[in-house]
């Protein structure tokens, strides 16, 4: 049985807001965003709309909605993450969906539901209205917020198959509606050292991981880090920080094991796949220097950045529509990282462009305003109405 049909998109963003869609490496639960894909079917299917479920190798899937206005016609792709962060801390109900002062709060009411949602209602008025012959799908994707599964399963596995190719994808994150067309990229991997346990009361009979983890840090702070001269005009400058650690069992026994998490940004034309082979050159130093420290690097998780490198034409037509709906066009870089990377991996430009402010995603009292939300409909329309023949 089909959903009731919402009336406004924002009862729609309500119902969404309604789902517990915390990232299953959060919450521990499996495919936490199921239900809501499954809502957004029926809903998507209520307004005349196809919809496949794209398998995932973890048991979930990624929704994928068409309208195909012409079979000839360019398809523009959409695409929106389900998955939210923790909601441990809020200082609201963070499954109400409560309206106030304009603004409708509740976790991922921000980052990214309002994007879904925004995007869904702007097909809705795009088919209704006939105003325009592409071809345009909506992809609803899982764990955005910490492994990116959903997207790297769609742009790997799903897109690929499919009788059609977009011509771009338009990334539904809080923007303010104004463009992203360059982010950086994440190199993020752990270092273990190896040390030798011992009564603390005779330090000499052990070996401290600890200590060995001490230059390493030094090094990567003071050499390492501050070395890094990469910058890209619009996402800054290349970056690199110790974030976690852990050490020791016990404050009377010399530490054996001591690891660390690494984080490191790269900017557009970095290779992150280089970044961890570059390190290994310097821990190789400290082991020439002392013989006796053993480290170790662990493979790396790798998201890349959002170069916009060969998506200038798309690019235009974007800028353009902002500019004809009275709207700041201006290209803008991002110091984080979104699932927009992914695409021009595989041949497809890419902008990152939604409602909200970033600033409201993942706080206490994440909150969208309710403004943003229906501009933001109206920049979605305006994109799946422009005029993509142009670079098809």
């Amino acid at each position: 049985m089909s959903p009731t049909l919402p009336k406004t998109c924002k009862s729609l963003l309500a119902t969404m807001i309604g789902f517990d869609t915390v990232n299953h490496n959060i919450s521990g639960r499996r495919a936490p965003e199921a239900d809501l894909a499954v809502y957004l079917e029926g809903v998507a299917g209520a307004m005349g709309f196809e919809s496949q479920r794209l398998p995932l190798d973890d048991h979930s899937f990624n929704l994928l909605v068409t309208h195909e206005a012409d079979p000839a016609a360019p398809w523009i792709l959409f695409e929106s993450h389900l998955d939210t962060v923790t909601v441990e801390g809020m200082s609201i109900d963070p499954f109400k969906a409560e309206t106030r002062d304009g603004r409708i709060y509740g976790r991922g009411a921000c980052d990214t539901k309002g994007t879904g949602a925004a995007m869904l209602w702007a097909l809705k008025q795009y088919a209704n209205a006939g105003e325009g012959d592409n071809n345009v799908a909506i992809a609803y994707t899982t764990d955005e917020e910490i492994s990116k599964t959903g997207v790297h399963g769609l742009t790997s596995k799903h897109l690929p198959t499919l009788s059609w190719k977009p011509v771009g994808a338009v990334i539904g994150e809080p923007t303010m509606l104004e463009p992203i067309v360059a982010h950086n990229g994440i190199v993020r991997w752990k270092i273990h050292t190896h040390g030798i346990a011992a009564h603390s009361g005779d330090p000499s009979k052990g070996r401290s991981a600890i200590s060995m983890m001490m230059w390493i840090i030094d090094t990567i702070e003071n050499a390492y880090a501050r070395g890094l001269t990469q910058s890209h005009p619009l996402t800054g400058k290349a970056q690199c920080t110790v974030n976690v650690i852990h050490g020791g069992v016990q404050v009377n026994i010399i530490p054996e094991h001591c690891e660390i998490e690494v984080d490191r940004r790269t900017i557009p034309g970095e290779d992150g796949a280089e970044v961890v082979p570059e390190f290994e050159k310097l821990l190789d130093k400290l082991r020439q220097a002392d013989p006796d420290m053993v480290v170790e690097q662990q493979k790396p998780y790798i998201d890349p950045p959002l170069n916009p490198a060969g998506g200038e034409a798309f690019m235009e037509i974007v800028q353009n529509t902002l500019s004809a709906a009275g709207l700041p066009s201006a290209a803008r870089g991002a110091h984080y990282g979104t699932d927009a990377s992914q695409f021009p991996e595989i041949g497809i430009p890419a902008v990152v462009i939604g409602p909200g402010d970033i600033a409201q995603g993942h706080t206490k009292d994440e909150w969208l305003a309710l403004d943003q939300l229906e501009r933001g409909i109206d920049v979605y329309r305006g994109l799946m109405s422009a005029h993509w023949k142009n670079i098809a």
